[in-house]
């Protein structure tokens, strides 16, 4: 509750803080609220579509560094520029050591995480909408251009968990047992 009063030309502001009884409250919530649908096994599993750094999660399909480069051309370049160097998005080709600018060749610990993230959130105008097969050529096309894997290499559910990141060493788990979850 706020409170402000003038008295003589002085302004004063008072604030009281209600208690733990009138904060809480009596009425108990509805079992619904009128709104939404029932989530259907059907609905969860269009949404289960995380990836793990094994690689559990990947579905069926592949993709060479020459599919991703087709499909590069036609989804990609216009933000992260023709050979992924940036645009009017981060850049996601460099390997500079010294993590500047930070891209999937100097930044990414695995590799099963630029499918995962390719997968649910590109193209931006259109996200979801790739194919597993474009996905793994855009992570094979990205992954040759950082000098990671060959040019003639194959991406699928097998070869991307295998893909060794160079930056993978600079990252430590986070094994906190306890206390806040949020620091």
């Amino acid at each position: 509750m706020l409170g402000l009063s003038i008295t003589g030309g002085r302004v004063s502001v008072t604030y009281a803080q209600a208690t733990p009884r009138q904060r809480a409250s009596s009425t108990a919530l509805p079992d619904t609220f009128g709104f939404g649908r029932p989530a259907t096994p059907d609905a969860i599993a269009k949404l289960d579509i995380d990836v793990m750094p094994d690689g559990t999660g990947l579905p069926p399909g592949s993709g060479t560094v020459a599919d991703g480069a087709q499909t590069w051309g036609r989804f990609c370049r216009g933000c992260h520029g023709p050979e992924g160097e940036g645009g009017s998005a981060a850049p996601l080709v460099g390997h500079d050591p010294s993590g500047r600018p930070l891209t999937v060749g100097n930044h990414w610990p695995y590799a099963t995480t630029l499918y995962d993230y390719i997968n649910r959130a590109m193209p931006r105008t259109a996200p979801g909408t790739l194919t597993p097969d474009q996905v793994y050529g855009l992570a094979a096309w990205i992954l040759a251009k950082n000098e990671i894997i060959a040019d003639d290499a194959v991406m699928n559910a097998e070869t991307l968990p295998a893909v060794v990141m160079p930056a993978l060493g600079r990252f430590v788990p986070d094994d906190r047992r306890g206390g806040p979850e949020v620091r």
